[in-house]
This record gives structure tokens, sequence and C-alpha cells, in this order.
């Protein structure tokens, strides 16, 4: 299933016939209710149903041959965790995936419909496919919800300053009579930072516990920056994608890097790179990048 995407602009968009949405901060994810099941979907095409057995479940409540676009997230003490969500995700195994379902349980933003009992509703506007949405998941409730929506330019941007402190990146803005732009960046996207893509040139500590990577971000005179320190469940994903990256170890050689608050540091190649997606300010080098996710898959 080929998702949507969205381009990044710097302003609010401001017009007739737009309609705005937070942006949550999770794992995008497409629920397929087939007839025997309930399949979940990662961006990358990825199977990730065993993971999430709570939203699996909830998931059988749709009427068959059902389709949902949407993104995974946690909320943890008033605000979305992102850091859960990938704690989630990397669950070894189903008992494992149980055990973390019942301690951070999982909920499912929707913000669209693209198949509803058989029927593809791709082809219908946006305005109309948002009534079969929020007639479908409100009857249900939790943890399957519609994003909240407002056509008021005004409102979005008292979401836009506000909703910060809820974890809600920023916001997403799609045209009413618009159809799902499936594989295309066709929606906007305006963000509070700054999310790319950097290049993954090497890490620091080792190759079974990698501490943080050095990223070379895709602006700037491309000087290796260090992450923050990777979470638990990064470290693990690090381990695994560079065992089969690693190059000769140069950490003897004198291979070093500039480390905010340690100075310099040595670390160890990768060749060829890995790439990450990274939140990093535009305008400040403090704090380091954060490493939100290994982009491992195509």
């Amino acid at each position: 299933m080929s998702v949507a995407l969205a381009a990044t602009v710097r302003t609010l968009p401001r017009g007739d016939g737009l309609a705005y949405e937070p942006k949550f901060d999770g794992h995008r994810l497409v629920i397929v209710r087939t007839a025997e099941d309930v399949v979940l979907q990662a961006r990358s095409g990825r199977i990730v149903t065993a993971a999430f057995p709570d939203l699996a479940a909830a998931a059988r409540r749709l009427p068959a041959e059902t389709v949902l676009d949407g993104e995974v997230v946690i909320w943890h003490a008033g605000r979305t965790d992102f850091a859960l969500v990938q704690r989630r995700a990397a669950a070894a195994s189903a008992a494992r995936a149980a055990v973390l379902a019942q301690s951070l349980p999982a909920s499912y933003a929707a913000f669209d419909v693209l198949e509803l009992a058989g029927l593809d509703v791709r082809g219908r506007t946006y305005e109309r496919r948002r009534a079969l949405l929020v007639d479908l998941l409100l009857p249900l409730g939790p943890p399957l919800q519609p994003v909240p929506m407002t056509t008021d330019p005004e409102l979005a941007a008292t979401w836009y300053e506000t909703l910060p402190a809820s974890g809600i990146e920023g916001l997403v803005v799609k045209r009413l009579d618009q159809t799902y732009p499936a594989g295309r960046r066709g929606w906007q996207k305006l963000r509070h930072t700054e999310v790319r893509d950097a290049a993954v040139v090497g890490y620091t500590g080792t190759a079974r516990r990698p501490l943080a990577l050095v990223l070379v971000l895709p602006v700037g005179d491309e000087t290796p920056l260090v992450s923050s320190p990777l979470t638990a469940a990064l470290r693990a994903e690090v381990a695994a994608a560079v065992a089969e990256r690693a190059g000769p170890s140069r950490a003897a050689e004198g291979a070093t890097v500039t480390a905010i608050g340690l100075g310099e540091v040595p670390y160890r190649p990768l060749d060829p790179p890995l790439t990450a997606e990274v939140r990093h300010p535009s305008t400040a080098r403090h704090p380091p990048p954060e490493v939100l996710r290994l982009r491992t898959e195509p």
C-alpha cells in the first residue's frame, strides 16, 4: 500500500478550501482489516502486526476490507513519546510485545480512510473521506481515533503554537477537494523543528553497543556531528545494521570527531554509510542532533 506524503513548507498555508490537522510524532501505520484478520503495515511496507497486538485487536472491530492511514503514538506524562513508540516497534517476540502492550498501550491517530467495507474511496475528495473516517471511528472509540481537523486557519495557528507541549510536531495541510495522493507529496507539512535525513558515517562506542552516531547533515559545511545518545532500541538496531557495513577500524589511526561537551572523541567509520532521520535545529549546533530512526529499508 503506497501512502501519501507531505512536502515541507516554512509558513502556514492559508486560503479557501484548506484543512489543517495536527502532526503527531509517531510511526506511520496502515491498518488493513482483511476478511480474515488484521495486517499492520509500516510506511516502508514492512508488516509490524506482531509488535502492536493491542492495535490489531482494536482493528478487528472494523468492517472487513477496510484500510486506514494514520500514525501509531504512545502517550506518556501528558505528551506523545516517540522513543516509546520505537521501543514498542522493536519488540523481539510476541511475549515481549504483549507485555509492552500492557505497560505502554498504543493509540492510533487515523487521518484517512482508503478503503471502506470493500469500497476503494481514494478517488473521493478529502472532505468526503474525512466524513467517512469520523462516522467509522467515533462509535468505536479509543485506541482508534480520528485526528482533530479544522478549516479555520486561525485555530490552526493556535494549534501550531500551543500543541508542541503535548508532543505534536506541527501541522499537516490538505485540500478539501483533493483525492488521496498515493506515493506523492500531495500534502503539506509545517514543523516546529527541522527533521531531515543525514548520512551516518560512523558511530562512537563499540560495534555491540554503539553510543551515538557520527552524522553529516545535508546542509552546512558537511562537518561531521555527533548525535545525542541513542535509545536502547536504536542501539540494538544500529548494532545489527553496522555489523554488515563496518569498515576497517581507524580508531587507532586517530579518527576523531568533536562532540558537544566532550571535545574530541574516537569513532568507528562506516563504509558505506547508513541513512538516519534526525531532528536538529537549523539555526545552531546546540543541542546535538537527535536520531529518530534509521532508514534501513527502501
